[in-house]
């Protein structure tokens, strides 16, 4: 197959456990760039914290594309002009905050200012790490969060998560909801998720399902690995979700999206 896109998760895919390209994968990427594949990250990230690594992978100069807030925004990295934005509402956070204190869980948003939260907590620590964008504590989430914003992150204990993702997805059927991380809980709009905006993509460049890959390890890379026409799980994939790709990689310390490039693009 003459794959054409490779889209790439970033936490524990692309990235190693300190949050960097290793020089392998960047080196590789570059030379499928140079072969006219499009690489494509794909992240739950907000926008600020994906650009250092795509000017890092040289996105502008090929022309390519970051995907942001798990598929609500698509940003054209040759010009910084954003091509596909979808929030929720107002009302939808809103709901969301409400949501949040009936079953004792954190919730954080992001605006202009950073993260906006009410609460703190070591989930929404390691979100302010990753991310690298401020923490703004705020008295009251609703007067903060007047407009409509991207997504929304549900931080709790792994365990505890879980039971709050069976009763979010039972009782709103107009969210798409997916676990980032074992205490990211995020939530999007509806039919929101990494394989809708992969598929905005494609369209836009007139490439074919079935000439994309897609590379990630976690819940809210699902939806993108099913997509795909190869879905590639880096080998420190959520164990539940092992066998729902068509291949399996070394993991992210192990360089696999590496590996990925040098079996499916360079050979």
């Amino acid at each position: 197959m003459n794959y054409r896109m490779l889209v790439l998760d970033m936490d524990d895919t692309l990235l190693t456990d300190d949050h960097k390209i290793s020089e392998r994968n960047r080196d590789l990427l570059l030379k499928a760039q140079e072969k006219g594949v499009k690489v494509v990250l794909a992240s739950g990230r907000p926008t600020p914290a994906m650009v250092g690594y795509a000017k890092e992978l040289q996105l502008d100069r090929f022309g390519s594309y970051i995907i942001s807030f798990n598929g609500a925004v698509i940003t054209d990295m040759s010009n910084n002009q954003q091509i596909f934005e979808r929030t929720l509402t107002t009302e939808e956070v809103h709901s969301l905050h409400d949501f949040s204190l009936m079953h004792n869980v954190h919730i954080i948003t992001y605006s202009n200012k950073g993260i906006i939260s009410e609460s703190e907590s070591e989930f929404i620590n390691i979100e302010k790490n990753l991310t690298g964008l401020p923490l703004n504590l705020v008295p009251s989430f609703k007067d903060e969060v007047n407009e409509p914003t991207v997504k929304c992150i549900l931080l709790d204990d792994p365990e505890r998560l879980k039971g709050v993702e069976r009763v979010l997805k039972s009782e709103r059927k107009d969210l798409s909801v997916a676990f980032s991380k074992p205490f990211f809980l995020e939530v999007m709009p509806q039919g929101i998720d990494k394989a809708a905006s992969i598929e905005v993509l494609a369209k836009k460049l007139n490439i074919a399902q079935e000439q994309i890959i897609a590379v990630g390890n976690a819940g809210n890379d699902l939806s993108m690995i099913e997509y795909a026409g190869l879905g590639v799980w880096v080998d420190n994939v959520t164990p539940e979700l092992r066998d729902r790709a068509d291949f399996i990689v070394a993991s992210n310390m192990n360089d696999g999206v590496a590996e990925v490039v040098e079996r499916f693009l360079l050979n």
